[in-house]
């Protein structure tokens, strides 16, 4: 389980985050929503290490977290698949992947048949440069990526930002299939909200770096966290 105090984050003198508080279990999708510009993304990166934290705890699975750089966060167990995606664009499929051999030991440094089963497509273009994939290729490149680090948390950051709609159907079959293995938590920002709704177990609504309104889906009726995303 992921679990956030008091997650506070200045850019400069700008105060992005205010006192984030959440908790994200094993097995199940938390969902942070809000409309542009509220933070999500920041509180993401926040965890993943990529911009440190002023203030606030946060532990995985029981252990405190320390302000630490993302490729020791990531050996702790933290996959992070930023919005963007930030694939290698000259380097090979198979190179992308085999960048998430770095937290792990060398006689983890494979991978997976799981990695393709969950996207064939990559199978397929091992041998093909990131740069040649389509969005939605490279958005599943990227999730695959953070996958190899066989991560306890998996931040995702809109998942389905420019994907063609059958690449984001799969991606939420992806998503689906983790957390019915039940190995990690799952931490999805995502402005899509029937995408989001469809997979979210718990909500966390920010607006102007602060909660707003958080709970599990079955405390929330849809109209209400639609209102709360939408103003």
């Amino acid at each position: 389980m992921l679990k956030v105090e008091n997650l506070s984050l200045h850019y400069g003198h700008s105060q992005i985050l205010r006192e984030v508080s959440l908790e994200a279990p094993k097995g199940q999708v938390t969902c942070v929503m809000g409309t542009n510009g509220v933070g999500k993304t920041s509180l993401v990166k926040a965890i993943a290490g990529v911009h440190p934290r002023s203030g606030g705890d946060v532990t995985l699975d029981g252990s405190a977290l320390g302000i630490l750089p993302p490729h020791l966060l990531a050996q702790k167990g933290i996959g992070y698949v930023p919005q963007g995606r930030e694939i290698f664009p000259l380097m090979t499929v198979q190179e992308n992947l085999e960048t998430g051999f770095n937290c792990l030991s060398p006689d983890q440094r494979r991978v997976p048949e799981e990695i393709y089963a969950l996207f064939p497509v990559l199978k397929d273009m091992q041998a093909r440069r990131g740069g040649d994939l389509s969005g939605g290729q490279q958005q599943q490149l990227a999730i695959a990526r953070a996958l190899i680090t066989r991560p306890k948390l998996l931040l995702l950051d809109e998942p389905t930002e420019g994907i063609q709609p059958n690449i984001i159907q799969q991606i939420g079959r992806v998503i689906e299939v983790l957390r019915k293995e039940g190995q990690m938590a799952i931490v999805m920002v995502e402005q899509f909200f029937q995408f989001a709704y469809d997979l979210g177990d718990n909500f966390v609504v920010l607006r102007r770096g602060e909660v707003i309104l958080s709970g599990q889906k079955e405390t929330i009726s849809r109209e209400a966290l639609l209102t709360k995303v939408s103003v």
